[in-house]
């Protein structure tokens, strides 16, 4: 039997590392915790979030960002700030910020087209 004991990374494929890791460093704010390859070649760069890892992959032929696949959710402290600081570096949307019973959460693109969820929990009693 197959037994699933955590989410080891979740990868986006780039097609511009220095491109996406200036939108992941410089506009999310996260920090590569490893970082291996050449412009021109495989590239791949890890950001450490909790106990999980976010993942950008560049040069592996006939992977592409898309907006339509898996997308991660970031979960952030302080959604309004958040967001106010997204628009204010430019970043395009393509779902505005809106509530459900248990979160608030928008959907944002990155440099390369991948669909990003920002993501606030909200208390709600179980």
């Amino acid at each position: 039997m197959l037994r699933v004991t955590e989410i080891a990374f979740t990868c986006y494929p780039v097609t511009d590392m220095a491109r996406a890791r200036k939108f992941y460093e410089g506009v999310l704010g996260l920090k590569a915790t490893y970082v291996v390859g050449e412009p021109g070649g495989m590239q791949w760069t890890e950001y450490d979030i909790a106990s999980g890892t976010l993942s950008l992959g560049a040069g592996a032929p006939d992977w592409k960002p898309t907006p339509t696949g898996c997308s991660v959710g970031l979960e952030v402290d302080d959604f309004d700030a958040a967001i106010a600081h997204l628009k204010a570096n430019g970043v395009q949307f393509k779902m505005e910020p809106f509530p459900t019973p248990v979160c608030r959460m928008a959907f944002i693109y990155d440099t390369e087209g991948n669909l990003i969820c920002i993501h606030k929990r909200q208390d709600v009693p179980h």
